[in-house]
């Protein structure tokens, strides 16, 4: 992301960018249940094939938080940019390296590249809070990695179990 993040004035309906929802989700997730994060899942993948398919890129979400609700209110913004010759020529000539450099992805991608980014970026920033019925999967984090030793064994998931308790 570049250039996308501004300075929050503190103030109430305040409009922020892209970085400054990194920086908010990371300090406090957005959780939704699993019936709503499939809900947003489909929504998405829906209106990016439409939108791609009218050959329109760089739109964005706007993600609201209702507070008296305790709800998020979402929906695509800004789709009004289609990826005609004069973007395809800009995007051609930053893939290339003309006119600044070739270390960057450019800046303008087609509509395909743009709408899998998109999809990409939106399932990670609204995350699925578990249920009472959620199945945990092991993770390599507890995962036991020395031998075990005579008063322990290990489960068929790695974990060690301790006779003892």
């Amino acid at each position: 992301m570049r250039n996308r993040k501004v300075e929050s004035t503190g103030e109430r309906n305040e409009v922020l960018l892209d970085e400054n929802m990194v920086d908010f989700i990371y300090e406090t997730p957005l959780f939704a249940r699993e019936h709503s994060k499939k809900l947003l899942g489909q929504s998405v993948w829906n209106d990016t094939l439409f939108l791609g398919r009218q050959d329109v890129m760089d739109y964005s979400l706007m993600i609201a938080i209702d507070e008296s609700r305790n709800e998020l209110v979402v929906g695509i913004i800004d789709c009004i940019r289609t990826y005609t010759w004069d973007k395809k020529l800009e995007s051609w000539i930053k893939d290339k390296g003309f006119g600044g450099g070739g270390r960057n992805r450019p800046t303008v991608t087609s509509p395909r590249e743009y709408k899998g980014r998109f999809r990409e970026a939106m399932a990670r920033y609204v995350l699925q809070a578990p249920s009472c019925w959620h199945q945990f999967q092991p993770s390599a984090m507890y995962r036991y990695e020395n031998h075990p030793t005579e008063a322990e064994t290990v489960d068929g998931h790695g974990f060690v179990e301790d006779p003892g308790y």
